[in-house]
């Protein structure tokens, strides 16, 4: 029987949804009364109460009262009550529920109350409610939010989001009993907010950690959330015991955020970090860190005693500010040592240089022209060396056609396709080394031109460039003389003769440019074999014929060489502007014909008449190219080597890549690697091959595992604020990191490395390496990684790693070990799964990246 109520301020309308008639008791009389008709009457309507039971529901009119027995069920606005049994008094809103105890089970009880409100459900044993207040109170109680339970003896509910519990219980393990709990005598609940508590107690295995936590924020909230980060605990090998990653995050609003983390060692050592991010949808987006480290190693009193300090900042932003205009800033800075102290990533450590970055770009968009400011900065870890461009400011001038009508046709004049561009650009670069600071500038201006006319099934480019660089500095170079008797002058230090390079400073222009002409055509061949579902091949042939020439700008006559008399009295060129942002001048004229081929092989499959949902696909089966120039203006040595180079791809399996070079030249020696005689005509065939380098490449991986809970994901939905949608990972926990994927049953990746090079037949340089990396599945719970690479020419590991993953159900165990090398060490990791505690973690490490 379903139950319709309207419940007004000032009495009860019952009215029947079904075709039974309603069961009451009248005033004053105890017998059941049956009535097949309601006078309709006009009521003060508050809302509306749906009600059904399975056994009875009978109705006292003159107490304004209700029992519902076997499967009841009530919902009132957002809130969804069902129990064996529900009473409720109209008069005064209150709402009693209790399971009756089962057959099967003594002791035990069936069809107890279970709340859902506003989508959180809470069940118990008994339960009291009053569905106007809010209010309530629920005994052996529980309930589940956000991937966490907590539950209590008793639960008073004193608003429609605020609970107090007794003996409480959280946890985010859905095991029952559950493996780990945090216990407290009192706790307060706020929905979807967080959970309060005082003296708690953390239970393993139903075993209590002896040591209380005075008091705790639990944040119960999904997305970003103001709090306590919760800190590591673990032991260092050389730095003690520490309380790591403890500090409060603070989510000031939905564009801005901000944390403060720190650790602590028992032996003295301390770290300090500090993020910012802000973000605002489609405006902009950015965030600014900082990390101190202060470290001490052993004691005072040590011989080996020694501290250091290390620190960075890395700030990012990017900003849109109108359609044409944009800001993209990603800068770095850090001291030499800090990547050795503080980085856990085998990738990082092996840097040598961080690098920064920022842009201010603007375009026209009618034009095309643009103009860009930019700072640019790189840092070598290891020598400490800066070199930094500030500023370079650019300008292009987006292709220009000047003879061309605003309506383009397909019937062009060849005048038509005469155009050029232009580009512009100023440079200020700083080069530190130690103490010596060396800064160069200078003006770099380009203009091109371009002219592509087809003839029949040719495609002609004839072009000209010109290259106009202005500096205020040249170098002058020559050894030192005694100017009175012009012998040369020794150095005190080295006993050898004084040489020197000097700067001097006058405004000069260097001006190049080159010409050329370039034709290329494509043809075609096709096979179609219909056998084995191929439904044709492909052969497609590229080849190209291009002329090049440039002037010899090392002559006396263009002034941008200058020359010095040795101790041997033999004068040499140097280029007075090698030094300078953009360079010097090349030496020696060019006249170069340059003839390239290349051949793609292609197979197209046949669509499968069977399957309704075949479709064809187009297959790249090789690439072939090969290339080779001749200067006419050389005095020897006038062929280059001939360069082919190669790459196939076996379906989605295999990837196999490589080249190779070939000289048409004899050698003398190891040292004199050509001579200009043709290997031909000493009788030593055609070519003779200089290098030859391939990889092979695959990636394997077993066919993703399928399960209840992966079945029942749906996809997430947009994040609710703008920093979450930046990264809904970039702040999952301190130490985040990707986490195994049991899902995938194994993965294999392999790459093999071989290169040779070969100068002289006699003098031979080879390089072979094997990297590889596979996890798989030991048992549905344990994970075993293992990566590394191996050099057959020292017959070397490089970097291993293995790694093992437990599976704890709500924690998961990790175990790396790097067994050589200068980061070789373990760590030992133990952490909660869900992302609200995941930092809730214990760790164990011995000299982990320390970089001895």
């Amino acid at each position: 029987m379903k139950i319709l109520l309207l419940v007004s301020l000032f009495g009860i309308a019952l009215f029947a949804q079904t075709k039974d008639s309603l069961l009451f008791k009248s005033p004053g009389d105890s017998s059941l009364v049956r009535d097949s008709s309601l006078t309709k009457k006009k009521y003060d309507v508050d809302t509306v109460i749906y009600s059904s039971a399975s056994d009875s529901l009978i109705f006292y009119v003159d107490k304004k009262k209700m029992d519902l027995y076997g499967d009841a069920e009530m919902q009132y606005q957002q809130t969804d009550l069902k129990s064996a049994k529900i009473f409720v008094d109209f008069e005064t809103n209150n709402i009693d529920a209790a399971g009756v105890p089962s057959d099967s089970f003594p002791g035990k009880f069936k069809g107890t109350p279970v709340l859902v409100d506003k989508g959180e459900p809470y069940d118990g044993i008994t339960m009291k409610f009053n569905f106007k207040t809010s209010r309530g109170f629920i005994s052996k109680a529980g309930s589940k939010l956000e991937g966490a339970f907590y539950n209590g003896d008793k639960i008073k509910r004193m608003d429609k989001e605020t609970y107090f519990i007794e003996d409480g219980i959280y946890t985010t393990c859905d095991a029952t009993p559950p493996h780990y709990y945090f216990y407290a005598h009192e706790m307060k609940v706020i929905q979807k907010e967080e959970i309060v508590a005082r003296w708690i107690w953390l239970y393993f295995g139903g075993v209590p950690f002896p040591i209380p936590i005075p008091f705790a924020v639990f944040p119960i909230e999904s997305g970003r959330r103001s709090g306590i980060v919760i800190p590591a605990f673990g032991d260092d090998a050389t730095y003690g015991y520490y309380f790591s990653k403890f500090g409060y995050f603070w989510a000031v609003n939905d564009y801005l955020d901000a944390n403060l983390i720190s650790s602590y060692f028992t032996r003295g050592s301390y770290d300090l970090s500090s993020r910012l991010r802000y973000a605002k949808r489609y405006d902009f987006s950015g965030n600014i860190q900082a990390d101190y480290i202060y470290r001490k190693n052993g004691l005072p009193s040590d011989q080996a005693y020694a501290t250091s300090r290390e620190w960075n900042l890395s700030i990012n932003h990017n900003q849109t500010i109108d359609p044409t205009l944009r800001l993209d800033a990603n800068l770095q800075y850090s001291s030499k040592n800090y990547n050795q102290t503080n980085v856990t990533n085998f990738n990082e450590l092996l840097q040598n240089n961080i690098f920064s970055n920022a842009t201010l770009f603007k375009n026209w968009e009618e034009s095309g022209n643009s103009l860009s400011l930019s700072y640019s900065r790189t840092q070598n870890l290891q020598s400490g060396d800066i070199n930094e461009v500030l500023p370079n400011l650019t300008f292009s001038l987006a292709q220009n056609y000047p003879f061309r009508g605003k309506d383009v046709t397909t019937d062009q004049k060849w005048y038509d396709l005469l155009g050029f561009n232009y580009s512009g650009q100023f440079e200020n670069l700083r080069n530190k080394t130690g103490d010596d600071l060396q800064i160069r500038g200078g003006f770099n201006h380009q203009l091109s031109t371009s002219f592509s006319p087809k003839i029949g099934y040719f495609n002609f480019t004839p072009n000209f460039s010109y290259n106009e660089k202005w500096y205020n500095k040249y170098i002058e170079e020559g050894y030192v003389r005694n100017p009175a008797t012009g012998e040369y002058i020794r150095s005190q230090i080295t006993g050898a003769d004084s040489f020197y390079t000097s700067d001097k400073y006058k405004l000069n222009a260097v001006r190049t440019f080159n010409m050329g002409v370039s034709t290329q055509t494509k043809f075609y061949g096709i096979f179609n074999p219909d056998i084995l579902g191929i439904a044709s091949i492909r052969h497609t042939v590229n080849p190209s014929i291009s002329y090049n020439y440039s002037p010899d700008f090392s002559k006396p006559g263009w002034g941008y060489y200058s020359t010095y008399v040795d101790t041997q009295g033999i004068a040499q060129h140097y280029d007075k502007f090698q030094r300078e942002v953009y360079g010097g001048v090349s030496s020696g004229e060019q006249q170069n014909i340059s003839f390239s081929l290349t051949n793609i092989f292609e197979m197209k499959t046949k669509v499968d008449p069977t399957d309704t949902t075949s479709k064809e696909k187009k297959i790249q089966l090789l690439n072939l190219s090969a290339n080779m120039s001749y200067n006419f203006a050389a005095d020897s040595l006038k062929f280059s080597d001939l360069s082919i180079s190669y790459r196939t791809q076996v379906g989605d399996l295999l990837n196999i890549s490589g080249s190779s070079s070939f000289t048409p030249y004899d050698y003398y020696n190891e040292y004199v690697t050509r001579i200009n005689k043709f290997l031909i005509n000493e009788g030593k065939g055609l070519f003779r091959m200089t290098d030859l380098s391939f990889s092979i490449s695959t990636s394997l991986s077993g066919e993703k595992l399928k399960s209840k809970e992966t079945e029942a994901k749906k996809p997430e939905d947009r994040p609710a604020n703008e920093l979450e949608n930046i990264d809904r990972q970039i702040y999952q926990g301190i130490y985040s990191q990707k986490e195994a994927d049991f899902s995938i049953p194994w993965t294999l990746s392999l790459s093999y490395n071989y290169s040779l090079s070969r100068p002289t037949p006699i003098s031979t340089f080879k390089y072979s390496n094997l990297n590889g990396s596979i996890d798989f599945n030991l048992t549905p719970a344990w994970k075993f990684s293992v990566a590394g690479s191996y050099d057959f020419g020292t017959k070397q590991f490089a970097a291993p790693q293995i790694r093992i993953t437990r599976d704890l159900h709500c924690w998961v165990m990790n175990f790396t070990w790097n067994p050589i090398g200068p980061y070789r060490g373990y760590n030992l990791e133990i952490k909660v799964k869900a992302p609200q505690l995941e930092d809730l973690k214990l760790t164990k490490r011995s000299d982990f990246y320390t970089g001895k």
